[in-house]
């Protein structure tokens, strides 16, 4: 729960120094491998509404051939599904009575690394549009480009870093499920909070998971343990936004491949059990074209002008945007006092009990967002991020004094408590439409609204524990 100071995040196709990475390929040198014949598939992926990787494998030789210069096809159900990939109503852009068409997977060619954890394999990143070219706004890569676009317009770019907690299991995912998640075995049986011991314990998955990023162009920093039994973290350095976003999604899916290679089990949902849940603390920083710090200055607090301004707008509009950090029903469950886990709409200096934390000074000048959890999908965390952040900037918003003390203390202005306040938040948000546009707005509302559905209809092992037998 307590990560320390440093920028952090995944690291693409160069790095803030301008150094390529290992593990990242030119076309050519993919085709190079191929001919030679190191590698045999390329995985094409996108990022979905809940964050996870979909696309598919396919052939070296067609890769080059067909779509590497042009694209591939999927089907558009696959960003109107729920978690269990069924099929659900509510969707503009994929229905029944739109026959589930397909949209276009674009690789960008700058994404393009080695997949280490599987023999012969390389990856892809795909932007989506139609197949008139138009783009598919729903996507979340789509909708993190428009907000990072808006930046560039004014000469700015959004540096970023995920620290992507997650609690490691010995028990495989399949026993897991035949369990039906109870009575797992953690990795670890304590706190191995900063504990050398403790992640020495689990320290051959660890490293292999830092080996293989590193192999797949991510520039690890460190590895931790944390509070919950069995939690850890890996941490990456940072990088634009963008690219942070998808080396996350990258590294939250070969960690979970690596896991099960090894007969673990990995998850990154927010609140697995009654301990501390997994963070996702996302901090981020403008720099000019020229490289300066945009957010510090010689303010108060080393801001400048527009850093408060910007602070601002993220305290404004966190509440209306919670739908975009904690997007499932498990994610407010973090949100208890006392566990590292905000409960205040509040900001600090260096303050943890806060929802929003101000820490480094002059260029590593940053806003920490505590808010979001292990599920979150971080394209739309950190497109909220910067369309609040703006919004506080356009808008001139002063920044209210910070806290200094327990922010838990606080209770005049709450996060969220449920996924139902969010949703109603959102539905109500102008800025969100405003920013989003009206469609992409009501496709992620529709998300909430089936998740809820899904809650609402179902008979959890609670109520059977109190009932069963005592009502």
């Amino acid at each position: 729960m307590a990560s320390g100071t440093g920028e952090r995040g995944g690291l693409g196709g160069s790095s803030p120094r301008g150094s390529r990475r290992r593990g990242l390929l030119t076309l050519e040198e993919l085709r190079s491998q191929i001919g030679a014949g190191e590698i045999d598939t390329v995985v094409l992926a996108f990022t979905d509404m809940q964050g996870r990787l979909q696309g598919k494998r396919l052939s070296a030789e067609f890769f080059l051939e067909e779509v590497a210069e042009h694209y591939s096809e999927g089907c558009n159900y696959l960003l109107a599904v729920d978690v269990e990939m069924n099929t659900v109503d509510g969707f503009a852009m994929s229905s029944w009575e739109r026959g589930y068409g397909d949209f276009v997977l674009a690789p960008d060619l700058s994404t393009l690394r080695l997949m280490p954890w599987h023999e012969g394999t390389a990856l892809v990143i795909a932007d989506l549009t139609w197949l008139d070219g138009a783009p598919v706004v729903a996507s979340p890569r789509q909708i993190l480009k428009a907000q990072t676009d808006r930046l560039a317009a004014r000469g700015w770019t959004a540096f970023v870093g995920t620290e992507l907690e997650f609690v490691v299991y010995q028990d495989t995912y399949e026993q897991a499920a035949a369990k039906d998640y109870r009575d797992l075995v953690p990795a670890n049986q304590y706190n191995v909070d900063y504990s050398i011991i403790g992640t020495s314990r689990i320290e051959p998955l660890l490293r292999r998971i830092r080996l293989q990023m590193a192999g797949a162009g991510l520039y690890v920093e460190s590895a931790k343990g944390e509070c919950n039994l069995g939690q850890h973290e890996i941490a990456f350095r940072y990088a634009e936004a963008v690219t942070t976003c998808d080396n996350h999604s990258i590294y939250k899916t070969g960690a979970k491949e690596i896991a099960a290679q090894d007969g673990n089990s990995i998850t990154f949902m927010a609140k697995p059990n009654a301990r501390e849940g997994n963070s996702c603390h996302i901090h981020l920083s403008l720099r000019g074209s020229d490289g300066t710090p945009v957010m510090a200055g010689d303010g108060e607090y080393g801001l400048s002008k527009l850093g408060e301004h910007f602070l601002a707008g993220q305290l404004a509009a966190l509440r209306e945007l919670a739908l975009c950090y904690a997007p499932n029903i498990n994610s407010y469950k973090r949100y208890v006092p006392g566990s590292f886990a905000p409960t205040s709409v509040r900001w600090g200096p260096d303050n943890r009990t806060c929802a929003l934390r101000l820490v480094g000074h002059g260029q590593s000048l940053r806003v920490e967002n505590r808010v979001p959890g292990g599920d979150v999908n971080p394209y739309l965390a950190v497109a909220a991020m910067i369309a609040a952040g703006l919004h506080g900037i356009d808008h001139e918003l002063p920044l209210e004094p910070p806290v200094t003390g327990n922010a838990y203390a606080d209770d005049t202005l709450r996060v969220p408590h449920t996924l139902r306040d969010a949703l109603d938040l959102w539905e109500k948000s102008e800025l969100a439409r405003e920013t989003f546009g009206g469609e992409a707005t009501e496709h992620y509302a529709n998300y909430a609204r089936v998740e809820l559905a899904a809650y609402d209809a179902a008979v959890t092992d609670w109520e059977l524990r109190r009932g069963f037998e005592r009502l």
